[in-house]
């Protein structure tokens, strides 16, 4: 019975995708949904787009095995790095009015550096979506009683979200992401509150949690501790920022005032929404501690899923099934789509310069197919967690992309040479750390190419000198000539 209803609520779920899709005609649509989107949607979409396989499993498996330092990453990283691009980057990415963010690197900067960072930001989101889509075969498999093998469960996850993604885009993702955001508000708020019913309340959860050292959020005062502490929180608050998902939220919105309040509210709810699967997930361990203490042992993020599989009605079961279902899909979407849209838009279409928009809206389509793809063989053949591949995913664009685009936007000398400085050096650090010393390093390999991109960048923009050494920043801040820097797409410009 629970199956028949997952599978409703899966057919429904495709409908409202598809009907939507007819609404896109151009890359704009596929793209940035028109930049039409108004405050509740843009809101929705940011908060589904995070709320995603990670919040439901990973941070609440982790938050059982380590506290709340062990979760630092995510949701305190992840909510910051929202904030942070609202605050800080909202307005001067809206107002240019381009697809993706490697066009802002090339408005910026030039063609290479476009393709750099662009291959950074598409290489982060392997592990990102490959996270989504192995919560996917996790659930199928749990749903069905085994019935569906979890390597089924993904071809099958993947399939789905692949099918209205890739007619719908940008507008399909924001307009399931908001009536989806309604379910797993709903479902998980009506789970927690079933939950609470047999752990006597809230109180004496957190409670136990204080007792076990759950809740100790530093760590102890040894320096090396710090920087790993430091490390994991600054890897997804800065490297999560340049992405192409959260560029894709800040441009579709309909003004920059509400790119800015979308993503801080976003950002907020969930925060505080990100602790509602750790109540739940922890509370089992006080329901029933000798039977969800061996789960733990063997896969922490069975937990929360077995405990509604096994002591809840089947009402509660398709609601709680139906709002996870509903957060990883949303959060899949959405990470399949940037980066193929990226690729498509900032290292394909360079290689056919006269293409038109249809056709290029094809060829993002069908990179996408060829993304999922890539990713369900990477998700297939990992035996990373779901927590761990979310927070790998941002390592890349710490090293290679952040410092560029920051300094890009706030700083008047920073030149071509100063961000493939940083770039080169970055990405060069940190993969020679994480190769050769890896996990024995004291400091953070993703920390120490951070401080060599931005080494890098003052280095390579003091030490060389152009014709015109602002003209990049004068293309970001609309002053550039247009037949110099052209716009991304001229026909769908405003």
């Amino acid at each position: 019975m629970l199956t028949l209803f997952i599978c409703l609520y899966l057919i429904a779920s495709i409908a409202i995708g598809l009907y939507v899709a007819r609404q896109v005609h151009t890359t704009r649509d596929f793209a940035i949904a028109g930049r039409h989107l108004p405050l509740p949607v843009v809101t929705a979409t940011v908060f589904a787009t995070w709320f995603g396989a990670e919040a439901v499993f990973g941070i609440s498996a982790t938050f059982i095995q380590s506290g709340l330092s062990g979760i630092v990453a995510d949701p305190f990283g992840s909510s910051m790095c929202l904030v942070l691009a609202g605050i800080f980057f909202a307005s001067v990415l809206y107002k240019l009015n381009i697809l993706t963010l490697g066009d802002y690197f090339r408005l910026r900067y030039n063609r290479t550096v476009e393709v750099l960072t662009t291959l950074c930001i598409v290489a982060a989101y392997l592990g990102w979506v490959a996270a989504q889509i192995k919560a996917m075969g996790l659930l199928f498999n749990l749903i069905t009683n085994g019935a569906v093998s979890e390597e089924m469960g993904m071809i099958l996850g993947a399939a789905i979200v692949l099918t209205y993604t890739t007619l719908g885009g940008m507008l399909s993702v924001a307009i399931l992401d908001f009536v989806q955001m309604g379910i797993i508000i709903v479902g998980m708020l009506f789970i927690a509150w079933l939950v609470s019913l047999e752990t006597g309340g809230v109180a004496p959860v957190i409670e136990h949690a204080r007792a076990a050292g759950k809740l100790a959020f530093f760590p102890p005062p040894d320096p090396w501790l710090w920087i790993t502490f430091l490390g994991a929180w600054v890897t997804m608050m800065l490297g999560s920022i340049p992405q192409q998902d959260v560029f894709q939220r800040i441009t579709s919105a309909k003004s920059a005032n509400i790119a800015l309040w979308g993503s801080i509210l976003g950002a907020t709810i969930y925060f505080c929404f990100a602790f509602v699967p750790v109540f739940i997930a922890y509370s089992a361990t006080i329901i029933d501690p000798v039977y969800f203490n061996a789960l733990l042992a063997h896969d922490a993020q069975r937990v929360l899923p077995t405990l509604v599989l096994e002591r809840m009605p089947l009402f509660a079961q398709v609601v709680f099934f139906g709002a996870v279902l509903s957060a990883i899909m949303s959060c899949a979407s959405a990470t399949l789509l940037a980066p193929s849209v990226a690729f498509s838009e900032n290292i394909l279409k360079g290689f056919y310069p006269h293409l038109s928009d249809r056709r290029l809206l094809h060829l993002m389509r069908v990179t996408l197919v060829g993304f999922t793809g890539v990713v369900l063989l990477f998700a297939l053949n990992t035996e990373t967690s779901i927590f761990k591949m979310v927070e790998n995913a941002y390592k890349v664009t710490l090293a290679g992309a952040f410092v560029p685009l920051v300094f890009g936007a706030f700083w008047r000398r920073a030149n071509n040479q100063g961000a493939l400085a940083a770039i080169i050096l970055g990405l060069t650090s940190w993969i020679l750390i994480e190769v050769v010393v890896g996990e024995a390093s004291l400091v953070p390999p993703q920390l120490i190419g951070l401080f060599m991109s931005l080494a890098g960048m003052i280095a390579g923009s003091l030490l060389t000198g152009g014709a015109d050494p602002h003209r990049g920043h004068r293309a970001v801040h609309g002053h550039a000539h247009p037949a110099k820097h052209p716009p991304a797409h001229t026909p769908q410009r405003a």
